[in-house]
């Protein structure tokens, strides 16, 4: 099941968040998500766990994919696939694209990317913490 995040899944989504990156839990306020009109998360509940979340915003006619992260035993199973269905069939008429960065070497999320029409646009360099380069990927909605 998929639906938009609650106050009483912060923990849940910290930790899922935190298994990525040591520093989403400081450098993501869920409070101030909660109560920005424009960013949005869509959490993936499996057995009324949540093993998923999506977090984008909507900028008048784009999306910015900011994370998708889905825990480490749940994957391979479609649910980053799925929370993507979910945004594109929910997502306003006024928008005509979606971008996200990703890191060049996490080739997994890239040929997913790449199945929902993602194309690279451009290369951020040393954009992360470590001085790995992003791609800058986005896809066109017509």
């Amino acid at each position: 099941m998929i639906r938009e995040f609650l106050e009483t899944d912060f923990e849940s989504i910290y930790d899922l968040g935190n298994e990525i990156t040591n520093s989403f839990s400081q450098t993501n306020d869920l409070i101030q998500i909660k109560k920005d009109p424009y960013t949005k998360i869509l959490v993936y509940l499996l057995k009324d766990k949540i093993v998923g979340f999506i977090m984008y915003t909507i900028l008048e006619e784009t999306i910015d994919i900011l994370n998708i992260i889905v825990s480490k035993e749940n994957r391979h199973q479609r649910i980053a696939s799925c929370l993507i269905d979910y945004m594109i069939s929910d997502m306003p008429s006024t928008i005509k694209s979606i971008t996200l960065e990703v890191r060049k070497s996490n080739l997994p999320a890239i040929n997913l990317y790449s199945k929902f029409g993602f194309e690279v646009i451009n290369v951020r360099k040393k954009y992360y913490s470590n001085g790995e380069d992003a791609y800058l990927m986005g896809r066109v909605i017509k």
